[in-house]
C-alpha cells in the first residue's frame, strides 16, 4: 500500500516533522513557502522548494499566492503523482503518538458510534468528553441545538479518517477565546460518524487517494480552506469517520483576533453552505472569490486533463 504524508511549513524541521520523516512505512512531502529556510533538509522525505512549485505550475502558484498554508495543495499534487492509496495531511505542530497511521479504517467496513441529527450539520467534538467546545467550521448558529441523543452502532466504509488531537484542539477563535482548552479526548467515544455534513480539517487527516481530484484547500477564504474542502467532498459522497486522538498538538503561536478575522467568512456562510451543498456540491463555488475558484479549476486540470 502506497501512503504519503503531506504538509507545508515556514519553520525548520520541527519535532513533529522529524518523527514523520522517520516513518519508513510512509513517504513524506513537505512544501516550502517563501519564509521556509533555504537550507531546509529532510533525512528521508522530499522537500519541494518554491522554485520547483513555480516550475511545476506557475498559473496555479499565482492563483494560490504565497505566505499561506494553501501551498499545501502542491503537496497533494506531488502525492497524486505517486498514485497513493492513502494521503495523510498534517501540520508541523502535530506530534504523532505511538501507533499513528496504523490500522487505518479507510476502505474497510468499520463499526462506529453513529449519530443522527435533523440539523444540517454534525459536530463531532460535541459528542466527546469535551462537550462544551466545537470543531472549527461548525455553524455557530447550530451550537445551542446540538443533540446527540440519537446514537446507534452502524457499519460504514470510510473514505476519510479524521483523527483527533490532544492538547490544543482544532477549534475556532471564538471557542478558544472563551475556553482556552487543554484537551485529553477519551478513546471510548471513537470511532464515530454522523448522518449530515460535518467539518474535518487538514491536520491529522487521512484521505483515500481516489478523492484527491476533488479535495482542494481553497485559498483566499481564510481559515475555512480545509473546512469547505471537507463539506465539498462529503457533499460529493465521501464518508468520513472520526477517530481517537493520535497526535499531541503543540500549537504554533497565533493571534486569536487575526484568526477570528480569517474565520469570519465561515461565521457568515457556513450555515448556508451546509444547507445548500447536499445534492448540489458545486453550490460552494458561489461562495468562493474568483481567484479561489480559478485556483480550484487549475488544480483539477491535473486530474482531468
Amino acid at each position: 500500500m502506497k501512503k504519503v504524508i503531506v504538509t507545508t511549513t515556514i519553520n525548520p524541521p520541527t519535532e513533529a516533522i522529524e518523527r514523520f520523516d522517520a516513518r519508513t512505512d510512509w513517504e513524506l512531502v513537505v512544501i516550502g513557502d517563501l519564509k521556509t529556510p533555504k537550507d531546509y533538509k529532510l533525512k528521508r522525505g522530499l522537500y519541494v522548494s518554491p522554485e520547483e512549485q513555480e516550475k511545476f505550475d506557475k498559473p496555479l502558484s499565482d492563483a494560490i499566492g504565497w505566505r499561506c498554508i494553501q501551498r499545501r495543495n502542491f503537496g497533494l499534487l506531488w502525492a497524486a503523482q505517486m498514485k497513493p492509496d492513502i494521503v495523510a495531511v498534517i501540520d508541523d505542530d502535530n506530534i504523532p503518538r505511538p501507533g499513528w497511521g496504523e490500522n487505518l479504517m479507510i476502505g474497510q467496513p468499520t463499526e462506529v458510534n453513529y449519530y443522527e441529527t435533523d440539523l444540517p450539520a454534525f459536530d463531532p467534538v460535541g459528542a466527546t468528553n469535551h462537550k462544551e467546545i466545537w470543531h472549527r467550521g461548525y455553524p455557530l448558529q447550530l451550537l445551542p441545538k446540538r443533540d446527540y441523543s440519537r446514537k446507534s452502532r452502524k457499519t460504514i466504509t470510510p473514505d476519510v479518517q479524521a483523527d483527533f488531537w490532544d492538547g490544543d484542539p482544532d477549534i475556532d477563535a471564538v471557542c478558544r477565546m472563551i475556553y482556552a482548552p487543554e484537551c485529553k479526548f477519551d478513546d471510548k467515544f471513537f470511532p464515530m460518524a454522523g448522518n449530515k455534513l460535518s467539518p474535518f480539517n487538514s491536520q491529522n487527516t487521512f484521505i483515500s487517494g481516489k478523492w484527491l481530484k476533488d479535495y482542494f484547500l481553497f485559498p483566499h477564504v481564510g481559515r475555512m480552506d480545509d473546512i469547505w474542502a471537507a463539506y465539498y467532498i462529503e457533499a460529493l459522497g465521501a464518508q468520513v469517520v472520526y477517530n481517537k486522538a493520535t497526535v499531541y498538538q503543540q500549537r504554533n503561536i497565533h493571534d486569536l483576533v487575526v484568526d477570528m478575522k480569517k474565520e469570519y467568512c465561515g461565521y457568515e456562510n457556513n450555515l448556508q453552505i451546509v444547507n445548500e451543498l447536499p445534492g448540489n456540491p458545486d453550490a460552494l463555488l458561489k461562495y468562493l472569490p474568483a481567484q479561489s475558484a480559478e485556483a480550484f479549476k487549475l488544480y483539477r486540470r491535473h486530474f482531468h486533463g
